[in-house]
């Protein structure tokens, strides 16, 4: 595994306490700069919805933004989610940014939980597995967070489902195979007719799946031949099998001949230890804000994470995020990064920084850039 590992950028426009939407879109468009001239590879910009914490909500329209701020790097989503918007609707979006900026965008596919709400209800309804932590290569691999039982979890999903017009999007696999049927001008409707977008097909991007367990997700994109994102920084637990199942599924494809695996993590970096420590003290408390089913809220201060009132059942909720983050000084966190490369045999890795200060942010991106 080459020591040279391209590095990219999860950026999910977060909402810090105390400043608005705007400013977090405009410190995104900023941070982007800064990493194309800290030379990381690609610059990926998440969806959600109805989180006061998060503006990235719109990828195809960031995506717009960003790369005609920037000149090099490349720009994605991280990702669009199948099942809020129609196969169709995302190639014209993405063929569309492709279109005016060529051989510089990726189109990163996932599944959106709105559509699952029923397998959703039925897991957490389900008996908890019990689980443990294991060590692999020297990289942590936590034991998965209790189920959460809450009802209100899965009608606040059902509420957004509504709000968003998400619908079950049937298979996957099939979804994403129309997504690639349009960008290559070989749709066919279900009579045999061919329907064809001038600005999807032969639009100059590369196009990526995300996944987080050996699901539906991991195996489309083996089956696709496909690039797959794996996702450590959000679901630790299940990145091995995630992993496992994509190489499995593999079939090679003119697109890519053998399997190319990133993987995301979540990261602090800071000129000392203590530092990084205070910048990162917030993410417990943003973490479980999220698990708690309230959405995230604008990322909070350390004076202000100092407040909340932690109960046992609170901090199990979100270990397995904490004691994954990669927190330290720029060497202490290279070699951190360095295990999770080489025991998941990444081919790239996704770095998603969040700090209350956005200059303690792009501090923190610069660090690492010049260390790795």
């Amino acid at each position: 595994m080459p020591a040279a590992t391209p590095l990219s950028v999860l950026d999910l426009s977060p909402v810090v306490s105390g400043q608005t939407a705007a400013d977090a879109l405009r410190n995104t468009l900023d941070l982007a700069q800064h990493a194309e001239r800290f030379g990381y590879r690609r610059f990926w910009l998440a969806e959600h919805h109805l989180a006061p914490g998060v503006a990235s909500s719109s990828p195809a329209v960031l995506v717009a933004a960003v790369a005609g701020r920037t000149r090099t790097i490349r720009v994605g989503s991280g990702a669009v989610l199948l099942g809020n918007r129609t196969p169709l609707e995302v190639a014209e979006d993405f063929g569309t940014v492709a279109q005016l900026h060529p051989g510089r965008v990726d189109l990163g596919l996932g599944r959106s939980a709105y559509g699952r709400i029923g397998d959703l209800a039925r897991k957490s309804a389900a008996p908890p597995q019990p689980a443990a932590d294991r060590v692999v290569d020297g990289l942590l691999v936590p034991a998965p967070p209790p189920r959460q039982h809450a009802p209100h979890l899965v009608e606040r999903l059902r509420t957004h489902a509504g709000l968003l017009g998400a619908f079950e999007s049937g298979d996957y696999r099939d979804q994403v195979g129309h997504v690639l049927d349009f960008l290559t001008g070989r749709y066919h409707g279900e009579d045999g007719s061919a329907h064809r977008s001038a600005v999807a097909e032969g639009a100059d991007l590369e196009t990526w799946i995300l996944g987080s367990s050996a699901g539906p997700s991991s195996r489309a994109a083996g089956e696709l031949g496909l690039p797959f994102g794996a996702n450590y920084h959000v679901t630790p637990s299940t990145v091995l099998g995630s992993i496992a199942a994509y190489r499995e599924a593999f079939v090679p494809s003119r697109r890519l001949p053998r399997p190319h695996v990133m993987v995301s993590a979540d990261v602090v970096v800071a000129e000392d230890e203590d530092t990084a420590r205070e910048l990162a003290k917030p993410f417990p408390r943003w973490v479980h804000s999220i698990r708690a089913g309230d959405g995230a809220i604008p990322f909070p201060s350390p004076a202000e994470a100092d407040d909340f009132e932690w109960t046992d059942e609170a901090r199990a909720a979100v270990d397995d995020r904490v004691r994954t983050q990669i927190v330290g000084t720029p060497r202490a966190v290279a070699a951190q990064l360095r295990v999770l490369r080489d025991a998941t045999g990444a081919d790239e890795l996704l770095i998603t920084t969040i700090t209350h200060d956005h200059a303690d942010r792009l501090r923190s991106y610069e660090l690492l850039a010049e260390v790795w």
